[in-house]
């Protein structure tokens, strides 16, 4: 089923775009969440007329993702871990690790922005993209060290 997203979400698009979606998805959820409306040519010519709405607001969107990337650059976490005394980690550090580390230093972002492809294992440093907008991926550094 053809829709066209109302707001701005990852998993499909920005706001004021059509994509394909299934029919029980957008039933479900798009429809009763007004995050969709079905892309009747009547929508998409209300679509046409509200562009510059959307535009103002993707350009918004993007003021604020710019302005968290600039935050998020060259910030470093530091974790402490036990480890054992072949300075192994008994553990490792996750994406959950992460999001505690920056939120002690006043940094609020959510699970599904860490791009964190593994858990972190061994001491060391290790970059770790954030994202924060599509295409605006600032890295923070992680330094694991021992407890």
């Amino acid at each position: 089923m053809k829709v066209i997203l109302k707001e701005t979400i990852d998993s499909l698009g920005i706001i004021g775009t059509e994509v394909t979606v299934a029919d029980g998805y957008a039933r479900n959820y798009l429809f009763p969440q007004k995050k969709a409306v079905r892309a009747t040519p009547q929508n998409r010519r209300m679509l046409e007329q509200e562009k510059t709405k959307f535009e103002l607001q993707i350009a918004k969107e993007r003021k604020l993702a710019e302005e968290m990337a600039q935050k998020l650059e060259g910030v470093v976490c530091k974790i402490a871990a036990k480890v054992s005394e072949e300075d192994r980690l008994y553990g490792s550090v996750s994406v959950r690790d992460l999001i505690d580390a920056l939120s002690d230093q006043d940094i609020v972002v959510e699970k599904r922005m860490v791009l964190l492809k593994e858990p972190i294992k061994a001491l060391g440093i290790y970059k770790v993209p954030i994202r924060v907008y599509k295409e605006v991926e600032p890295e923070i550094t992680v330094e694991v060290v021992p407890e």
